[in-house]
């Protein structure tokens, strides 16, 4: 039987240009690693009948709508038999946009689908092009994920001995073109500092958030050649929307966050603080920034979405310190653990954040007002976010259990 892969799009927005370019990357891994690319659209958008026209001529899809995706959950959650359905079924499908959830949801259809690793583009990207032809990240994926690191040929090898007995269960790149998180307007600003370094480890030195606002959301080179890194990957060199998991995802859940970028990245950290080998390649996706976000709704939108990642971090650099392995038990406890700091330097945190935006200025002083405005509510659902991740984290084997056994998509 050939090896079933799944190649997911999230998208609440028009991306017809996008999934063009990923009904060509699937059909290419068909063509050149001969497994079964099964391509699933979780599509929130008011588009679905455009994309739908898109993606008629490509075999093996499954394009689902949020009633559709809702559906097929209300199964997994009811076979699964867990506590509070209804508020399990809220994690999995929020009514607010969730980065994790989103992908949460790719993961358990993918298990239910056959799949064994799961491969997650964004739509808002296109693939390079190098010596006339496109350069599609799964081509490097496909060459690693699911194997024994042994076994695995790279460019470079930094993988400690200890390590080559376990199965690669990352692969991932970076990006070229706008930075991922829509700042680059204000990256020369007084004030851009203030701001980007918010989100740096408590205790970090002056020259330590220097570095991190200078790296912060830049992207990589252009290709010039494949060039491939098997090692633990630092999560500082990869991006979600060139990122692919064997295994791990099947283990430990996404933060279900809302209205919070950068929610969905805590597998990467997972994978780097447990020493699973990964592969880092150089076949980054183009990264642009869409009109809507520019628009004055959508700039608002954004940057508090910013705002409740700066306030996220404070219970995630808890975690990433002490998290050590991949074991879901271990990990719940540490995020439940983590909301048992004290709330005053997260408090301090907004107070902070709220006068980094005053200084930027412009529609920037809109922001630093509502943030004052709703600071109680934004620190609450930080909080809140984590407790209920890790109430996930405690379902997610039954629910990926559960997924398995429904009969169809």
């Amino acid at each position: 039987m050939k090896r079933q892969i799944c190649l997911v799009v999230p998208t609440n927005r028009e991306c017809s240009a996008t999934l063009a370019e990923v009904v060509a990357e699937a059909e290419y891994a068909e063509h050149h690693f001969g497994v079964d690319v099964h391509l699933l659209v979780l599509d929130s958008s008011d588009d679905f009948t455009t994309h739908a026209k898109v993606l008629a001529e490509a075999g093996n899809v499954r394009h689902l709508d949020e009633a559709q995706q809702r559906e097929f959950l209300s199964r997994v959650v009811d076979r699964a038999g867990v506590a509070e359905p209804g508020r399990m079924l809220d994690l999995l499908l929020p009514s607010k946009p969730s980065y994790g959830a989103c992908t949460n949801r790719a993961f358990l259809i993918a298990a239910a689908l056959g799949c064994e690793s799961v491969h997650r583009r964004d739509s808002d990207l296109y693939f390079q092009t190098y010596a006339g032809r496109k350069v599609f990240p799964i081509h490097a994926e496909l060459s690693a994920l699911g194997r024994p690191a042994r076994d695995v040929t790279a460019t470079e090898d930094r993988l400690d001995d200890s390590r080559r007995d376990l199965t690669v269960a990352m692969a991932g790149a970076s990006f070229v073109g706008d930075m991922s998180v829509d700042v680059e307007d204000i990256r020369d600003a007084d004030g851009y500092y203030d701001l980007v370094s918010l989100w740096a480890a408590p205790g970090s030195t002056d020259a330590e958030k220097r570095a991190l606002v200078e790296e912060s959301f830049t992207g990589s080179a252009p290709f010039d050649g494949d060039h491939t890194v098997l090692s633990v990957v630092d999560p500082m060199r990869v991006d979600m929307h060139n990122i692919s998991f064997h295994g791990l995802h099947e283990r430990v859940p996404l933060p279900p966050a809302t209205d919070t970028i950068g929610s969905d990245y805590f597998l990467i950290h997972v994978a780097d603080r447990a020493g699973l080998p990964g592969l880092l390649h150089n076949r980054h996706i183009v990264n642009f920034h869409t009109a809507e976000r520019k628009s004055d709704a959508g700039f608002l939108a954004y940057q508090m979405r910013f705002a409740k990642f700066i306030l996220s971090m404070y219970y995630f650099h808890f975690i990433y310190e002490r998290m050590t392995n991949d074991n879901p038990e271990d990990i719940a406890a540490i995020v439940r653990a983590s909301t048992w700091q004290p709330r005053e330097p997260n408090e301090q945190q907004a107070h902070l954040m709220e006068q980094a935006y005053r200084k930027l200025g412009g529609r920037f002083t809109g922001v630093a007002g509502l943030i004052a405005e709703r600071r109680d509510a934004l620190l609450f659902e930080a909080r809140r976010d984590i407790e209920d991740y890790a109430d996930l984290i405690d379902a997610w084997a039954g629910l990926v259990a559960a997924a398995r056994l429904i009969a169809h998509v």
